[in-house]
């Protein structure tokens, strides 16, 4: 029967790394030689689909902005620009107040549209990986296609460079090396083997047998059957994940919408009582519905979506400044309520770069210093620093080591525009620094003993071995790989000068050794040598690695990045959490955790596999202790998330991996790396750390506690003007009295009287304390900590000053001046003493304990600038024609200025004593 005519069997979960080579291709219905016939690739793709990532199908960008409109408070105005519309319309004016109030409405909904609409970028730079050209057996033939033309069953070529297309199981290798750090988090690339067979629970990192979409081969070439495509790839899982991961309010979002819930409820309640007494008093319902307009605009602040948009755009500059950009500019706030920080190791926080850290051979311990790939750094032998120089003072076997390191490797050391980078493997490349500290020149040696005939690495042998040109005729066979395997074929050990036989004992020392590195969390590879007066015949093989000459080991480490240490100090200090969360082995991680702070000696690391059986509520219960996760996959990531965010932690992910990027879409605060990261962490984040520093998140934390402290500062400020001017409107009627105040002298107030003083105290500095308090609680109310009571206070005492004000002007004018000219005139009075009020309480609100003369007012000019500015803008209001005319004020004579400045300087006068009573209570307390 053709494989055309036979149905496929194959389960589309199938565990392929627990199968063999020949149940995969059986499974599959394919042949290793001729591939799949191209009737069977159309059969496949009709039902398997192009090998591509799909998305889903999100809101349109016009479902976006009418959604900004269901907002309470814009739902309240717009209702009371048709009310006044048909007011106005009915006493034959023009409209003006109506159309006043119609452009705010449409300003805060492009407002909120434009921050909004950031598309979803992520699956585009998912998209970008997983369709690369591929060779594969087709019929018998050899053929290159789009990577999205794979299906189940084809048999893919690869070699060194090219991107994997496909997840698909290896039949056979030769040397092949694939980098996942993208997918699996793991800085080294992965030696694999075609004839493993691994353990179902085996975790992506492990599975040495299989291949996945979205990596990249650095050496070697192989033959793989492709198993899944599209989204059934490990990289599809993760486009699916990132898709289902729902995007929850930011807590000023929330915050945002429980005021507007607030001030709406309380301006209708506030409305019918008004109406209702009105008219139990059988006053005009036309004069009570003006009334009631009147106080809706005035009770929403207009200006506020608009100030809390500039002040995080403000925010994002300071940030930029300080290495961290923002994408999304309600993340600036947000980091201010960060209660947890979980951080992707490889790249974020160590440096990606192996760097060798001890040597361990027959008789020394040698302990080296130095940061990356920079040839700079200090040997300690046995406990005593050491000048480095060639073979580090000349101790013989550290001599034969570092010339292994030399010629065992195919990296290469170099400097580019002042920075030194490796070309090849990033272990390989460490050898190479650790011999260019001890003095030794690779480039100089590898030309004086040139390479002759080399074994290279292979997975069953686990070693590498090469033969030079002795300096003084003879041959040196040189050898690296495996600890344990490279010592089996060692018979002598150096000592000093001496070429000893090795006894079982100084085997044990070695092995502990071994284990000794490894229980630090370093890669450890022996070393060992043999002296060949002849080169052999037919070349080296595998053979002539017998015979061996032990020297030592060599532990290396991806290194903590120097900075981050301080940063994870002043994270606690901050009493946020780190925590690390990697694909790393797990003593590694531990390792890495410990040195940094993360984690004390005795921790509980948690691997992916333990995590795997976990219900949700074991692992709720497990995240308020563990700090370390290693071995974890994309899901094991997310669902570290979700549980801390279960547990009312709010938290930052840091990462630069595909792998990271559900878990950064997930995050309060996803952070991605700059430098390192892939296109898809990025688009998948909040921010970006353009000098992939860790220690930036720390800054653009205390940013973003600055940021939420201003927001709160200008809150206070103008939501205490607004229910001033609510219960002037609300008490002139019921003191006999007209509304003394237009809707549009109202949105005036909201927005310029407001809005320019709020801006300018939205960059009040930050605090000098602000980094040694605990995170703001973002389940925190928006009137938490006294600020409701604060609003209220400063509201009810601006409403006393101007509606004493409001008294005396209406019996003064209308004693002295015709009666045509009464209400607008004491009205202009009234409008003035509020407007001018709010300056004052705009300067002494920069601080709750400080008086304003012991502030230095250099330290935020844009107050002193604004308050200026507003007051001009008043006096135009009344003392220029057009303007005048607009706005339906009046002219007042300068006595009646003097006095309304008068009345509102009160208004400085009451905060300042109560700045003053506020001092004298914390120094009772504390007497």
């Amino acid at each position: 029967m053709a494989i055309a005519e036979r149905e496929l069997e194959a389960p589309p979960n199938a565990h392929w790394h627990t199968l063999d080579v020949d149940e995969s291709i059986a499974l599959l219905q394919s042949d290793a030689d001729q591939g799949i016939t191209n009737q069977e690739v159309e059969t496949r793709f009709q039902r398997y689909g192009a090998n591509e990532l799909v998305a889903k199908i999100g809101r349109s960008s016009l479902q976006i902005f009418i959604d900004q409109f269901t907002n309470i408070m814009l739902i309240m105005l717009m209702a009371v620009a048709v009310v006044s519309a048909i007011l106005d319309i009915r006493d034959h004016e023009f409209p003006k107040d109506a159309i006043a109030i119609s452009s705010i409405v449409l300003l805060n909904g492009i407002l909120g549209y434009m921050q909004e609409t950031n598309a979803e970028k992520a699956l585009a730079a998912l998209k970008r990986m997983s369709s690369p050209k591929v060779r594969v057996i087709r019929d018998g033939g050899v053929i290159e296609i789009d990577g999205k033309n794979l299906v189940p069953g084809d048999i893919m070529l690869l070699e060194a460079g090219v991107q994997v297309a496909a997840d698909g199981r290896l039949l056979d290798e030769q040397n092949l090396q694939v980098r996942e750090s993208a997918l699996t988090g793991e800085a080294e690339a992965v030696n694999k083997e075609a004839k493993l067979i691994l353990e179902e629970d085996a975790g992506l990192g492990d599975r040495l047998n299989c291949v996945y979409q979205g990596t990249e081969v650095v050496q070697g070439r192989a033959k793989v059957l492709v198993t899944k495509t599209g989204m059934q790839t490990e990289l599809g899982k993760i486009a699916a994940l990132i898709q289902n991961v729902e995007t929850e309010d930011t807590p000023l979002q929330q915050r945002m919408t429980q005021l507007g819930n607030v001030l709406v409820t309380g301006s209708l309640v506030l409305v019918g009582l008004v109406v209702v007494g009105g008219m139990l008093n059988k006053g005009d319902f036309g004069e009570l519905l003006k009334t009631s307009l009147s106080m809706a605009v005035a009770v929403v602040p207009e200006g506020l979506p608009a100030v809390v948009t500039v002040t995080l755009a403000l925010g994002t500059q300071r940030m930029v400044r300080r290495n961290a950009l923002i994408r999304r500019l309600p993340a600036v706030e947000t980091l201010g309520s960060v209660t947890t920080i979980c951080s992707d190791k490889t790249g974020t926080l160590t440096q990606n770069k192996m760097v060798v850290q001890g040597i361990r051979t027959g008789l020394h311990s040698l302990q080296v210093t130095g940061d990356g790939y920079a040839p700079i750094g200090e040997f300690t032998i046995d406990g005593v620093p050491e000048k480095p120089t060639f073979a580090v003072n000349n101790i013989p076997e550290v001599q034969q080591l570092l010339m292994a390191c030399v010629f065992c490797n195919d990296a290469i050391l170099q400097q580019k525009n002042g920075e030194w980078i490796i070309i090849g493997d990033p272990t390989e490349g460490a050898l190479i620094v650790l011999a260019s500290k001890g003095g030794c020149d690779a480039a100089e040696w590898q030309h004086r003993m040139p390479r002759v005939f080399e074994v290279p690495f292979s997975s069953e042998r686990k070693r590498m071995s090469v033969l030079v040109q002795g300096e003084h005729g003879g041959n040196v066979l040189f050898c690296k790989g495996s600890p344990e395997l490279t010592l089996e074929c060692c018979t002598h050990i150096q000592i000093g000068d001496r070429i000893d036989p090795i006894a079982d004992l100084q085997r044990q020392q070695v092995l502990a050794q071994n284990n000794e590195l490894a229980s630090r969390g370093l890669r450890v590879l022996g070393f060992a040598y043999r002296n060949f007066p002849e080169i052999p015949e037919g070349g080296l093989n595998e053979s002539d690695e017998s015979n061996l000459i032990w020297v030592g080991l060599v532990g290396m480490l991806d290194a903590p990045r120097p900075e981050v240490r301080e940063a994870v100090k002043r994270c606690r200090e901050a009493g946020i959490r780190p925590v690390m969360i990697t694909g790393d082995h797990q003593l590694t991680a531990k390792a890495i955790a410990e040195d940094l702070g993360i984690a004390q000696l005795g921790d509980r690391v948690l691997t992916g596999r333990e995590l795997e059986k976990m219900s949700a509520t074991d692992l709720d219960r497990e995240v308020q202790e563990v700090s370390v996760y290693a071995r974890v996959s994309p899901e094991h990531k997310l669902r570290i998330v979700q549980s801390l965010q279960r547990q009312h932690q709010f938290v930052a992910m840091t990462g630069d991996g595909v792998n990271d990027a559900p878990a950064l879409k997930q995050a309060d605060i996803g952070i991605a790396m700059g430098i390192t990261g892939t296109d898809v962490s990025k688009e998948a984040s909040d921010m970006i750390l353009l000098d992939d520093n860790f220690a930036t998140i720390v800054a653009a934390t205390e940013e973003g506690r600055v940021v939420y402290t201003n927001i709160r500062r200008f809150i206070k400020y103008i939501l205490g003007s607004n229910i001033g001017e609510v219960i002037t409107i609300a008490t002139a009627p019921l003191i006999g009295l007209t509304v003394p105040l237009s809707p549009l002298q109202i949105l005036w107030m909201n927005l310029v009287t407001d809005g320019l003083p709020a801006l300018a105290l939205a960059v009040e500095p930050a605090e000098p304390n602000v980094m040694k308090k605990p995170p703001v609680d973002p389940r925190e109310n928006i009137f938490a900590r006294g600020m409701g009571a604060y609003m209220v206070r400063i509201g009810i005492i601006l409403a006393i000053i101007t509606i004493v004000l409001m008294v005396w002007a209406h019996g003064f004018t209308n004693t002295h001046f015709n009666e045509t000219y009464v209400k607008e005139r004491w009205a202009t009075m009234v409008f003035t003493t509020l407007c001018l009020a709010q300056m004052g309480h705009a300067i002494a609100i920069r601080s709750n304990t400080q008086l304003t003369i012991e502030l230095n007012p250099m330290t935020n000019l844009y107050v002193w600038g604004s308050v200026i500015m507003t007051t001009v803008l008043q006096l135009v209001l009344i003392y220029v024609e057009p303007f005048r005319r607009f706005f339906g004020t009046h002219l007042i004579t300068p006595t009646e200025l003097a006095i309304c400045f008068g009345f509102s300087a009160l208004m400085f006068v009451w905060i300042e004593l109560e700045k003053l009573v506020i001092r004298w209570w914390l120094w009772q307390r504390q007497t």
